[in-house]
């Protein structure tokens, strides 16, 4: 039995590379791209009005000059007019083209227009101002976004604005997803007194959901031949492959023999945790990889978020998902010599801390806990009391 980090070392370590594929610009977001974004020419292009009112030449202004004919108006998506005399003033609107013979721009707000005359009430005019200078965002050529950058509102706003309606961007992983059990029925069936219905792979299914672009649910038998076949296919069209149940010591619990009989290498089985412990984890002849997680809901649900979410941004080529950090808000006590995933109402401080209220539930199968809880807080092996006010990694799942 390993412990949690040295399953999170080997689980990381098999991290595969997935290939590129091109998709259009508005299925991007999320995705991870697979090519930079460079300017295809300076950001701004052009010197840009900031503020809407006149533009003017400032050694006018700085010679005495407070009023100014008006000789035209520049406005947005117009081509660039020209100041024909120094004496003169452009209204100009915000993102027009700044006129050709002015340098300064003067907001309305301190200008009286009267009769086509505009007079300047302020002396607290400074050369150049309200202009976005020409290329003093980006040079053209210049790397915007690199390449493995996660796609979000704005990095979809730069490739539009560079002309990039498709764009490369990593092919997410196929996951299957397997319920084993006899006891399983549809969510759609009524069950029998002796059966419930699946949940597991919904759940894993939901929690996986920005990080995969297809998903297969299959229910598996409590048979050793059937679940042979069954991941023997899987393994074909999958990248991934996450099980629920079938991993423990009973006598159907068949699984690890199926992985053996399908040329799936053993990386462990078993982690000193709670829950969670039988865990099993291996990695097929072509890569593929195998998460065999625990039937018990809860503890199907705490593999998923603790070793399937960062196993799949390490293959993204992100950092693998860092908890983050929570204060322990009572006391608690845990006596076996495992790590604890201990289910946590969370609450942030208007100081920015963020508290954790122990809801810990009725075991591995009270996954109706979950509704009522926020994430897991792990609470280190060794140890069996946890005080108040101590600090320990968080992994949220709201």
């Amino acid at each position: 039995m390993i412990t949690v980090q040295e399953a999170t070392t080997i689980i990381l370590d098999q991290a595969i590379t997935l290939p590129a594929e091109e998709i259009s610009l508005d299925q991007a977001s999320g995705r991870i791209l697979a090519e930079s974004l460079p300017a295809d020419r300076d950001f701004p292009p052009f010197d840009r009005v900031t503020m809407d009112g006149i533009a003017i030449l400032y050694d006018a202004f700085a010679l005495g000059r407070r009023s100014f004919p008006l000789s035209g108006i520049q406005a947005a998506g117009l081509p660039q007019q020209h100041l024909s005399h120094p004496d003169e003033a452009l209204e100009v609107m915000t993102g027009a083209v700044m006129p050709a013979g002015a340098d300064t721009v003067v907001r309305y707000e301190d200008v009286q227009i009267t009769h086509n005359q505009a007079v300047i009430v302020t002396d607290a005019i400074v050369r150049g101002q309200n202009i976005h200078r020409k290329g003093t965002d980006r040079s053209a050529g210049e790397t915007i976004v690199p390449a493995g950058q996660r796609v979000s509102a704005a990095e979809i706003a730069i490739a539009a604005t560079i002309g990039k309606n498709m764009l490369r961007v990593l092919r997410l992983p196929r996951i299957a997803i397997l319920s084993t059990g006899d006891e399983l029925v549809p969510v759609s069936q009524t069950p029998l007194p002796h059966q419930i219905r699946m949940s597991n792979a919904y759940a894993i299914q939901a929690l996986l959901s920005p990080w995969t672009s297809s998903t297969t649910l299959i229910h598996l038998p409590d048979q050793l031949e059937a679940s042979v076949q069954v991941v023997r296919d899987c393994l074909q069209h999958h990248d991934i492959i996450i099980l629920s149940g079938g991993v423990s010591a009973g006598k159907f619990d068949f699984i690890p023999q199926a992985m053996d009989q399908v040329g799936v290498r053993t990386l462990f089985h078993q982690v000193a945790q709670r829950p969670g412990k039988p865990f099993w984890f291996g990695v097929g002849s072509l890569q593929q990889l195998v998460f065999a997680l625990p039937g018990n809901p809860v503890s199907a649900f705490v593999g998923t978020i603790r070793y399937v979410m960062p196993f799949i941004r390490q293959c993204l080529g992100l950092s693998p998902a860092a908890p983050s950090f929570a204060v322990l808000s009572d006391d608690f006590t845990f006596k076996p010599n495992l790590t604890y995933f201990l289910q946590v109402k969370l609450k942030t401080a208007p100081d920015g801390i963020t508290y954790a209220s122990p809801l810990s539930g009725k075991g591995s199968g009270d996954f109706a806990n979950l509704t009522d809880t926020d994430g897991f807080l792990e609470l280190p092996r060794e140890r069996d009391i946890f005080h108040r006010g101590e600090v320990f990694p968080c992994w949220p799942y709201r």
